[in-house]
């Protein structure tokens, strides 16, 4: 069988596009006009392509079933913006795909449930998660997964979603920028990997963690890697610390970004640069330190002080993933375009 081009890390590999508009987030309510302008430029941009239909088509054909994986963990302080959301099904629904070939999608339906984005997406569009509840199986498909053991664990294997191994053809991936308590930080690679597999709790054993390499190995099963075609990460919010869950306003930042690309790795560092940037700005410990002094048993102590981490954070796996053949990782050959619209 032919490897599709379109196959993480795509058909721009290393090129990252980066929009940034201060109106796009005002009193922390995201514009759905700024947002919609935002996306349009940025896929101009990513594509080389003035025609919007164009550069959708690049990605979707009109015969895709279409799926937009969200973030909705963090909800409601810090999810996909279902603005963004919105906009992404306008656009697939230009190139012809069919209201009921759209699917929005996540791991839990109770987040999907908080996040509200049953009653926000248009008509039509299925909004699904793939568990009911945490223990819950049925959504997967039995026969594709993925084995580890980290800890002596007595279940080694993580499948895949059914709706990814089967449901859908495409994926348009939209995590969200923030910060992970054991992997770094939680963006395009883990927001497929640990949104796609089940069983991925077993990873963690604080204060460690294997995130790496389990994040880009994740990733790097078919037939996800080929589906994920595209990645719009919704930086309009920035978690800067006590992601993925936190609800603190104190760490969530009005960054007003919107970062788009089809190489999932090279988003990523920019992402992991980028939280760095704020957290050394806010006099927080870097997501690289092992300071075992900084770490603490209490959750309630890591969402309330940004100087306490649950674990020994794994922003490496980026570059892990990226060794795997699912992106650029070195800074240095990362094409990054930035476009301050305001």
């Amino acid at each position: 069988m032919a490897v599709s081009v379109l196959r993480m890390p795509g058909l721009y590999p290393g090129r990252v596009v980066e929009i940034s508009d201060e109106r796009c987030i005002v009193a922390n309510r995201v514009s759905q006009s700024i947002v919609r302008q935002m996306i349009e430029q940025g896929m101009r941009e990513l594509t080389g392509e003035n025609d919007l239909l164009l550069a959708w088509s690049k990605f979707i054909q009109p015969q895709d079933t279409v799926g937009i994986k969200i973030n909705s963990s963090g909800a409601p302080a810090c999810c996909s913006s279902p603005e963004i959301v919105r906009e992404i099904v306008a656009a697939v629904r230009s190139v012809g795909v069919p209201a009921r070939n759209i699917y929005v999608y996540d791991r839990y339906a109770y987040e999907i449930d908080i996040g509200s984005y049953r009653p926000l997406v248009p008509l039509g569009v299925r909004v699904t998660g793939i568990q009911e509840q945490k223990l819950d199986v049925s959504g997967y498909d039995p026969n594709v997964f993925c084995e580890a053991n980290f800890f002596g664990e007595w279940e080694t294997r993580s499948y895949m979603a059914s709706i990814v191994s089967s449901g859908v053809s495409k994926i348009i991936n939209v995590p969200t920028m923030k910060d992970h308590s054991a992997a770094g930080v939680t963006g395009c690679l883990k927001n497929l990997g640990y949104g796609t597999f089940n069983n991925v709790d077993r990873s963690h054993r604080r204060p460690f963690s294997f995130t790496d390499p389990l994040i880009g190995i994740m990733c790097s099963v078919e037939p996800l890697r080929s589906k994920a075609v595209l990645h719009i990460m919704d930086g309009t919010r920035m978690v800067w610390h006590g992601g993925p869950l936190t609800q603190n306003p104190d760490f969530i930042f009005p960054a007003g970004l919107i970062v788009l690309g089809t190489d999932p790795v090279a988003i990523d560092t920019i992402e992991l640069e980028k939280i760095e940037a704020k957290r050394s700005k806010e006099g927080a410990p870097s997501v690289w330190s092992r300071d075992p002094a900084s770490l603490t048993t209490d959750g309630g102590a890591y969402f309330q002080d940004a100087a306490k981490n649950l674990f020994y954070r794994q922003p490496h796996h980026i570059a892990a993933a990226g060794k795997l053949g699912l992106g650029i990782s070195d800074r240095k050959q990362i094409e990054l375009q930035t476009i301050r619209v305001a």
